[in-house]
């Protein structure tokens, strides 16, 4: 990826940003929305994934869903926090070369952003099918 789709890429992820719904966005408040190039070899490993099974990999929620946790649990070591990639989120839109590729880019951003937000709160990738948000 070069230095101007990754800029284009990060400026289609602030349009998104403005973009979600004023609740949705507010989700975000107290969990960060990380952009990387790529997952690590680290989250790949964890995921039980090759470098090259990660090439597609949009997104990523870590922590505890709301669904996981309880009131006497004090917080999670680790916080929530979605994680996108550039490079899995371009592949999936079909490209930078194609015609219109930065509305294909912009909504696949929006659909990763939803899918993983929607992690969260306990939906599983048939539930997130079911909403196109896949």
């Amino acid at each position: 990826m070069t230095d101007a789709e990754r800029d284009l890429f990060d400026v289609l992820v602030e349009e998104a940003l403005l973009e979600l719904p004023e609740r949705v966005a507010r989700m975000l408040d107290d969990m960060p929305l990380v952009v990387d190039d790529r997952p690590d070899a680290q989250t790949l490993r964890s995921m039980g994934m090759t470098p090259t099974e990660g090439d597609g990999l949009c997104g990523l929620f870590s922590g505890l869903m709301d669904t996981e946790q309880t009131l006497l649990e004090s917080p999670p070591v680790m916080p929530n926090m979605v994680q996108i990639y550039r490079e899995g989120i371009v592949l999936t839109a079909g490209g930078w070369s194609q015609p219109e590729a930065d509305e294909r880019v912009y909504e696949q951003i929006m659909i990763t952003i939803l899918h993983e937000i929607g992690h969260r709160f306990g939906l599983d990738e048939e539930d997130l099918g079911r909403l196109g948000y896949a």
